[in-house]
């Protein structure tokens, strides 16, 4: 069984290829579900990692549904892999409703240059899983990582053995909640492959800081927070 690896940080990757790992996926900020990571993480995980990596595109938390800009950005980004010789991506575009965003997922296939690719838990918001798996293996994805549309894969085995009945193409990546008390399940299931972070919270400062630099309010899956033009102007001419 493969055991994938989403690594936050570089000493995440190291202490997963030390473990026996046999892939990572690469991003940032686990607690939204991550991120693309900075060029700095990538350029060090490609030098120091051996085994494949495939890199997160997804240019800020929240939804999957992405503007023109924004689209841009994620472009560039498989770009950057591709001319650093990284193994794969872990991409997923879909519309307000769920669909998939059908158009920009095969422009990014058409431009990926060879990059193995993995759809990612966007799939869990899909409408309906049996026809997204048949799409998707017509578009060549490699790999469905999902919960099966679940808080947690435990939750969703029934939806997960479903797929992986019918997938002919491409491995049903089962992942969220995943550890060490219940990853023999999967294994039993007969997954070719798993996702898990494995990690363990570290505490680095002596004491409590002064006050706290997360905010909570601006976490969420149906909006996002952008800078807003009005309350800008408002204070930019109040202080100008």
């Amino acid at each position: 069984m493969l055991v994938e690896v989403c690594a936050n940080s570089l000493q995440s990757a190291l202490n997963a290829e030390k473990a026996g790992a046999d892939r990572i996926e690469l991003c940032s900020e686990l607690a939204v579900g991550g991120i693309t990571p900075s060029y700095g993480l990538l350029k060090a995980v490609s030098e120091k990692i051996s085994i494949p990596v495939r890199v997160l595109i997804r240019p800020r938390s929240g939804d999957f549904t992405y503007s023109d800009d924004e689209f841009e950005i994620m472009k560039s980004d498989i770009k950057l892999c591709s001319e650093m010789g990284i193994e794969g991506i872990a991409i997923g575009m879909l519309h307000a409703n769920f669909d998939f965003d059908e158009i920009r997922f095969r422009e990014l296939e058409e431009m990926n240059h060879g990059l193995k690719t993995t759809f990612h838990r966007a799939f869990d918001w899909v409408p309906d899983p049996f026809l997204g798996l048949e799409w998707l293996e017509r578009m060549g994805v490699d790999a469905i990582l999902t919960s099966g549309q679940q808080k947690t894969a435990q939750e969703g085995i029934d939806l997960l053995s479903e797929l992986q009945k019918k997938a002919l193409l491409c491995t049903i990546m089962p992942g969220s909640g995943i550890n060490v008390s219940n990853a023999h399940l999967f294994k039993e299931k007969g997954f070719k492959a798993i996702h898990l972070s494995g990690v363990k919270m570290h505490q680095k400062l002596d004491k409590d800081p002064k006050v706290p630099m997360n905010a909570p309010k601006m976490l969420s899956d149906d909006s996002i927070p952008i800078s807003n033009f009005e309350r800008l102007q408002e204070v930019v001419r109040s202080v100008k």
